[in-house]
Parts: structure tokens; C-alpha cells; sequence
């Protein structure tokens, strides 16, 4: 199985600006978030990179892109429809074949040279099937996240092959049907941000978006609960970072992220420390 094309969802109300916002790389290079994406993807050894995006937002996109404009396919989604249909609308896109997907709202750190979404792709092409991207996390955050539930793979570390999808369950539910055995106590394994994912997911997406009374309802998690019980699908357990930069402080702690972790670290720990001292005059 070999992953070539690549789709990036940032079309949602509150994701539509992110993309457009500029920070300073690992590199200590100013980037916008979409071309920190960009690379990220181009780092897996994909150069096709399609943008769902909201009509209208094309031209700000091509601006930050820069040098990355000539590898970006922008796919419309007219009308805000939820996750589901945003993932759904790539489909011409990506034909018949399986294909990267990540979040545009999110930033990735990787804690080696080989960055995240290049690790999830060879995974996927070693596997030759879809897998998600996953990380413990402590059960007060689950309303933000879809959970898998499954077992880890015999001599196989970080490596899980998925039983289960719910989308934001409460703290009763994932206890019920999330356990994932080798977890601590009150960890569940939430989606990373990316996922591999192959055909069969669009198809799903099509029905059960046309089943559904609202559209909106519909959600990645939902299709991929389906898939798993139709082929395998595998979730891989990240010790990376992830940061979303729609939350409170989100861009603020990307950044910090970026900078603790890239070349200038050493400078912009002076500097923290130098405002802490400071303010303590």
C-alpha cells in the first residue's frame, strides 16, 4: 500500500482563520501554520495535499502557502455540514486509493528526526491497512476527542488493533466499552490529529451521511466504528505532541512548543526566565 495524496480539513467556524496565523518553526523560521502543515505531510514523502476549505478562502490560503501553493488542491465544502461531510468531500479527490488525513487545527511535534505523520504513513504501508494515530489521555479530557477501544498486538509495543470508536463518550461509557488492557488507571487511547485512512471509510461516510437526520452528526469516529468491523484497522500509540490550537492559550502554547523544542531553545528560555524574574520584583 502506497499513501501519495494527502487531505487537510479547514473548513469548520472555528478552524477556517487558524491556518492563516504565523508562528516561528523548530527551525527558528517564521511559518504560517498551513505551511508547518505542509511540511509536516511533505516530510511523509506526499506532495499532493488536499484543503477542505469554506469557497471564498482560497486566495488567503495561496498567500501563506508561499512556495508550498503549487502542491495544494482546495476541495469546497459550501455549506458547514460537520466533520464527517468535510472528510466526505475530498472524496474525488483521493479516487479509489487510501490517503493521509489531518486536522488543520492541530500543530505536531515530533520527539525524533522522523516526524509524525511520516511514522503513521510507514506504519500504514507496512501494515497495508488504515491506522489511526493515538495517545493516552486522562479521562476528564474525553468530551474533546473520539476513543478507541481494542488489544494491543502480541510483541508488537505501541501498536493496537481497534474493536471500538466512540466519539466524545462520557467517563461511564469509555469505562464500559473503551478499557484498553496496559493503560493506567482512567487513561483511554484518544485520536493524535491524523490517521491513515483507506476507501472504504468514504464509503461509509456516504451512507451514513444520507441516513442521518443532520449531517453534522455524522463524524469521523463514527465511520471508522464501521470499518473496523469490516477490515482491519489498526490505532498507533504516540509519545509525540499534539497541540490544538483552538483551545484556550492554544497558539501561545504551539508556539512555546515550537521554540522549547527547536533551535532557539536555549534564547527563549533566558528570555522566560528573565519575565519571571521580573515579575516578581
Amino acid at each position: 500500500m502506497k499513501i501519495s495524496k494527502a487531505v487537510i480539513t479547514m473548513a469548520g467556524k472555528g478552524q477556517r482563520a487558524l491556518p492563516l496565523q504565523t508562528l516561528i518553526d523548530r527551525d527558528g523560521v517564521e511559518k504560517s501554520v498551513l505551511g508547518i502543515l505542509v511540511e509536516e505531510v511533505q516530510r511523509a514523502g506526499i506532495a499532493e495535499i488536499g484543503l477542505v476549505v469554506r469557497p471564498g478562502d482560497e486566495g488567503g490560503l495561496t498567500a501563506v502557502a508561499g512556495n508550498h501553493a503549487g502542491h495544494l488542491h482546495f476541495i469546497p465544502q459550501p455549506e458547514p455540514l460537520g466533520y464527517g461531510h468535510a472528510l466526505l468531500s475530498a472524496h474525488d479527490f483521493v479516487g479509489d486509493a487510501p490517503f493521509l488525513h489531518l486536522v488543520g487545527d492541530h500543530i505536531y511535534i515530533s520527539r525524533n528526526e522522523a516526524g509524525c505523520a511520516q511514522q503513521l504513513v510507514q506504519m500504514a504501508e507496512r501494515e497495508a491497512c488504515a491506522v489511526s494515530a493515538v495517545q493516552p489521555t486522562r479521562e476528564h479530557l474525553l468530551p474533546y476527542f473520539g476513543v478507541v477501544g481494542g488489544r494491543p498486538l502480541p510483541n508488537r509495543p505501541s501498536l493496537y488493533r481497534v474493536e471500538a470508536v466512540i466519539e466524545k463518550p462520557t467517563p461511564t461509557v469509555a469505562e464500559q466499552e473503551l478499557i484498553v488492557p496496559g493503560l493506567r488507571a482512567g487513561h483511554y487511547l484518544c485520536f493524535f490529529g491524523m490517521h491513515v485512512l483507506t476507501p472504504g471509510v468514504m464509503e461509509i461516510l456516504a451512507r451514513q451521511i444520507e441516513a442521518a437526520d443532520r449531517p453534522q452528526q455524522v463524524t469521523l469516529s463514527h465511520a471508522l466504528q464501521e470499518l473496523a468491523q469490516r477490515e482491519q484497522v489498526l490505532a498507533l500509540e504516540k509519545q509525540d505532541w499534539r497541540y490544538d490550537l483552538g483551545a484556550r492559550y492554544g497558539l501561545m502554547m504551539a508556539q512555546m512548543a515550537l521554540a522549547l523544542h527547536g533551535r532557539d531553545r536555549d534564547r527563549v528560555l533566558t528570555q522566560l526566565l528573565e519575565l519571571l524574574a521580573s515579575r516578581q520584583l
